[in-house]
């Protein structure tokens, strides 16, 4: 049997081949994972450009291209290596020259295909020239060759070349020299950066590489003319959009593309910067904005200082995650529950002088920031002009607990302190939120009553946790979407509140679709603006990080223009899809020769009275204390024309009088209404001074 010493000669090559592939195979493998090893991690912005670039393991910068442009490829194998796409990753004619200048000076050196050169960037072995490193770079390089496309050696080669100051890759070198993609950039700044392969340290583009570039041209392209290009300044690999997401602590592990439009975030921080300069002798020093995507939570924007390289002023502190007390942004969430509640634009309420004991001991008298009473008006127009008493009797009317749970188990809202300690200084602004928390909260009115997650990642529901005092990890179903229609056809309405804001000023858009809420803080300390389209809601906060207070700016004259050149600005973009609103449960419903919004099944009378008062006396309350210094003077004030009298002794007959007590003690303020035969008792206080 002569044929059976062929066949166990056949058997043992079949398996040495399957052997020396396997080898090969563990080979690029290995050279696969130092590849993946050499990348760096990436943060991207949503349209790929990169917002932070970290240092790789060799303490390089990479920016990893996929695809190199076509014209490039050619340059680049012209220059590194003619025969690429024919041999099988080693030149026999180069080894034996280098093989020949290893004998003869003690160094291989020689021309290296660029798939040893490939190995030798993955191996580490550029500065160890020896022969043994060549007959392993070579192994590796048959191995890459039997494994990878030509495509993705060249590719891999691209990504792995060091092109001096940290910066390696041609797509780093790109953006680090010339400040764009690689695909962006022109013949001569292509030629630019091969040039620098030889020499990277010493002839980059910021060392003036320009003799060489034009030897280079000359050589591989002589029908193209070379024109220095011109180069950037000393290029961050970390863009300033990336000082916002640092300090939110999103920090990927892998390369991620997040949602922020660097572009636009840039847009808005010049806009908030130069709002600052122009309000810095109204000691305004710091702003924030967020913008997010009405339609699917995704964070576009978030600017939290007007400049991350300062160091003046807080500028290094992120205030759109900073708590601070929002002032009248919670207005409409207050009316959103009382609406749900049974209470309707058309609602009255008495904006007078009311008392409410709280907690500390003292008791609450709600100012209006125009220090004036207007009487009797609706839901409305109390609303619409921001106006705080009547926002406090809606409070009331809802409940502290009610309304306590509705933030935290609706809003999933955290808040600073116990919710007991702001009762009701909630609906005079005192609750303290960051911007990211309150603008997520607004996007209930264009997601109509519901809040979706807020998203950063494109690729995953990953929200790292944010916003800070919130947790809605799914779309939540919050508040009944007829509620939210009746808030925002308040807070859309531009014409009821010209008693505080006027016809013309910032709240004012060329636009016609969106909603506005202004706020300001106790003295001035914060001023804030949130206001929404169907597709897209902008939060602004000025203020000062250091908690001083501003000089008389409020909500609508401090962020408010911000707030409206930000809105500008984003109505020319591709963020402004021209939806509009839908009214599908609102309607006018007529009232006295006008009319006001309501629901369509409403029963009018069943609304309107809700918030009525009968109390007789208007100017004092149950155990109000005077302190007894010259000639003391209580007014006195009734609802309709009563006979007054203190301590049983008649004082006189009207709807206003004065009492004028000689000495301290206790005093029953009496007014008694002959038409109703109602009696109406106050006790007030008189002290000394102490």
């Amino acid at each position: 049997m002569k044929w059976l010493p062929a066949k166990r000669t056949l058997y043992a090559g079949m398996v040495i081949l399957l052997i020396l592939v396997f080898a090969m195979w563990l080979l690029y493998r290995d050279a696969h994972e130092k590849y993946e090893a050499q990348l760096s991690v990436v943060v991207f912005d949503r349209h790929q450009v990169p917002l932070s670039v970290k240092e790789n393991v060799r303490g390089h910068y990479v920016l990893e291209t996929t695809k190199l442009p076509e014209d490039f490829k050619s340059l680049l194998i012209k220059k590194e290596d003619k025969y690429f796409t024919y041999h099988p990753g080693i030149n026999p004619f180069s080894m034996v020259r280098a093989f020949s200048h290893y004998l003869k000076n003690g160094r291989a050196d020689g021309s290296s295909t660029i798939t040893q050169q490939l190995a030798k960037n993955l191996l580490g072995t550029e500065t160890n020239r020896t022969i043994t490193n060549k007959i392993v770079e070579s192994l590796y390089a048959v191995s890459i060759e039997l494994f990878a496309s030509k495509e993705e050696m060249l590719t891999m080669y691209a990504n792995t070349v060091y092109l001096g100051n940290q910066v390696q890759g041609f797509e780093t070198a790109s953006y680090a020299y010339f400040g764009k993609p690689l695909m962006n950039a022109s013949h001569s700044e292509q030629i630019a950066l091969l040039a620098t392969l030889s020499h990277p340290s010493t002839r980059n583009p910021w060392e003036e590489n320009v003799e060489y570039s034009v030897i280079l041209n000359n050589h591989i392209s002589p029908e193209e003319i070379f024109v220095p290009p011109v180069v950037s300044e000393r290029y961050s690999l970390q863009q300033d959009a990336f000082f916002e997401l640092k300090t939110a602590t999103i920090d990927c592990d892998k390369t991620c593309t997040t949602t922020i439009d660097n572009n636009v975030t840039q847009g808005i921080r010049n806009i908030l910067s130069k709002n600052i300069d122009e309000n810095w002798y109204r000691n305004v020093r710091n702003g924030a904005v967020v913008v997010l995507d009405a339609h699917t939570s995704e964070l576009i924007a978030m600017v939290g200082t007007r400049n991350p390289q300062s160091d003046l002023d807080g500028d290094q502190i992120n205030m759109a995650l900073a708590p601070r007390p929002i002032g009248s942004t919670v207005k409409p969430f207050v009316y959103a529950k009382g609406f749900e509640l049974g209470l309707r634009p058309y609602t009255l309420v008495e904006d007078r002088e009311y008392k409410y004991p709280i907690a500390t001991g003292y008791s609450l008298y709600p100012k209006n920031y125009d220090g004036l009473y207007h009487g009797e008006i609706t839901l409305h127009e109390a609303l619409s002009n921001s106006f705080n008493v009547p926002s406090v009797k809606v409070l009331e009317y809802i409940g502290l607990d009610n309304f306590y749970a509705f933030l935290s188990d609706n809003l999933h809202f955290t808040p600073i302190q116990e919710f007991e300690s702001y009762q009701y200084g909630i609906a005079l602004g005192g609750l303290e939120m960051d911007l990211l928390t309150l603008t997520h909260y607004f996007t209930l009115f264009p997601q109509e009553g519901s809040l979706s997650p807020l998203k950063i990642m494109q690729s995953s529901q990953d929200n790292f946790s944010l916003p800070p005092q919130s947790n809605i990890t799914e779309k939540t179903d919050v508040i009944d979407e007829k509620y939210i229609e009746l808030v925002h056809a308040i807070i859309s309405d531009r014409y009821t509140g010209v008693n505080q804001f006027g016809l013309e000023g910032n709240l004012n858009l060329t636009h016609t679709e969106y909603g506005v809420k202004t706020g300001t803080s106790r003295d001035f300390h914060d001023s804030w603006v949130v206001g929404y389209t169907p597709d897209f809601v902008v939060g602004v906060w000025l203020g000062n990080a250091e908690n001083k207070p501003l000089e008389q700016v409020s909500g609508a004259r401090g962020a408010g223009a911000v707030w409206h050149d930000i809105m500008q600005y984003l109505l020319a973009t591709e963020y402004n899809k021209n939806t509009s609103f839908s009214f599908d449960y609102v309607t006018r419903i007529p009232m006295d020769g006008s009319d006001e919004w309501g629901l369509q099944s409403d029963i009018v009378e069943e609304h309107t009275d809700l918030l009525s008062d009968d109390t007789l006396i208007l100017s004092i309350h149950p155990y109000d204390t005077f302190v007894l210094e010259g000639a003391l003077t209580i007014p006195l004030n009734a609802r309709k024309d009563v006979t007054w009298s203190v301590n049983g002794r008649k004082l006189s007959v009207g709807r206003e009088t004065v009492f004028k007590p000689t000495k301290v003690g206790t005093y029953e303020i009496v007014a008694f209404d002959s038409e109703s035969q109602t009696r109406e008792v106050v006790p007030i206080v008189v002290t000394e001074l102490e």
